[in-house]
């Protein structure tokens, strides 16, 4: 039989993250505690080079347009970090670029890290770049990512139950022509955001109307100029908007009001993550509140479960939101 840190800490009485530290012969662990953990060890049969000694965060980066100015991400890495502090272990970071010449030898050097748990943000990922993450010899879990086509342990937020949550919310507050400001980089988690808002339309016997869906960018800057450019056709506008984060749905807003348009008497709009701006933003903006910094611990705790009792089960974890409910939308 496996034995884990858990079970080494059920029997002693210490915390997972002191029986680490002690495993791990690292400073801060007393000698008679010390001496207890790794007796109790001993005679369990427990061996010490099974133990992975840091988790490496990786973070995948494709073009940038998606998490070098997101406040979103900083959030999830201070969860992973906080997470393998508590259980002993240190956090290496590392960016990879899929367009940088030594990508390749890049990942390969850190899937072949034995002594190594592998957190692979994959936010910017897209179907055609698993593939190598495939072949890695240490353990790895997926973050803010999916793929339809290989399989990988993954902690992910629930985005299609979420926007269909937050499309349901307009529909209940009377309206009934719904647009869909859309991202023009389409992660996974766009992707599947749409399918949430289409299903709510449908089930709902609500057109889609396609005018009622600009194409922006996805920092806040080209979401306005994306915006500024949609409504300079003179488009007829649907009473509300549910746009696929708040970066977007801050910049369309900006570009709205600039055009003359009040929100939320004129237009509404509901965005996605919860940032800090968006709180302050005017009018305040009604979005889903995504769990980030627990998105990031619950990855770590996957990771280092599924190595300490050997499971061989891929899981995907989603993490479900809350809806936060501000100023951004009128009742009809």
């Amino acid at each position: 039989m496996k034995i884990s840190i858990r079970k080494i800490s059920e029997i002693t009485g210490f915390s997972p993250a002191t029986v680490s530290n002690a495993l791990n012969h690292k400073r801060g662990v007393n000698k008679e505690t010390a001496e207890q953990i790794l007796k109790t060890a001993e005679e369990l049969g427990y061996h010490a080079g099974e133990r992975i000694r840091r988790i490496r965060f990786v973070i995948f980066r494709r073009n940038g347009l998606i998490i070098d100015d997101s406040p979103f991400h900083p959030a999830v890495i201070e969860g992973v970090e906080k997470q393998a502090k508590l259980m002993g272990l240190e956090t290496l970071f590392c960016y990879v670029d899929v367009s940088d010449p030594g990508y390749g030898m890049q990942i390969r050097e850190i899937l072949s890290d034995e002594e190594s748990a592998v957190v692979l943000l994959g936010t910017e990922m897209m179907e055609e770049d698993f593939e190598p993450y495939t072949h890695a010899q240490n353990k790895i879990i997926l973050l803010d990512g999916w793929s339809d086509r290989y399989f990988f342990d993954s902690v992910l937020i629930s985005n299609t139950d979420s926007a269909a949550k937050a499309v349901e919310y307009l529909v209940e507050r009377g309206h009934k022509e719904i647009g869909y400001i859309r991202g023009d980089f389409r992660i996974q988690a766009f992707k599947y955001r749409e399918i949430g808002y289409r299903r709510v339309m449908d089930a709902h016997g609500l057109p889609v109307n396609p005018e009622f869906i600009p194409t922006v960018g996805t920092r806040v800057e080209t979401a306005y100029e994306g915006m500024k450019k949609y409504l300079e056709g003179k488009p007829s506008l649907p009473s509300a908007f549910f746009a696929d984060n708040d970066t977007i749905a801050i910049g369309a807003m900006q570009a709205l009001k600039e055009s003359g348009y009040d929100i939320p008497e004129d237009v509404s709009i509901i965005g996605f993550d919860n940032i800090s701006y968006g709180a302050v933003s005017d009018p305040p903006l009604t979005t889903i509140n995504v769990y980030k910094h627990e998105m990031g611990a619950t990855a770590v705790r996957e990771l280092l479960y599924s190595i300490e009792n050997q499971s061989r089960i891929k899981t995907k974890i989603q993490v479900c939101t809350d809806f936060v409910e501000r100023g951004s939308v009128r009742r009809i």
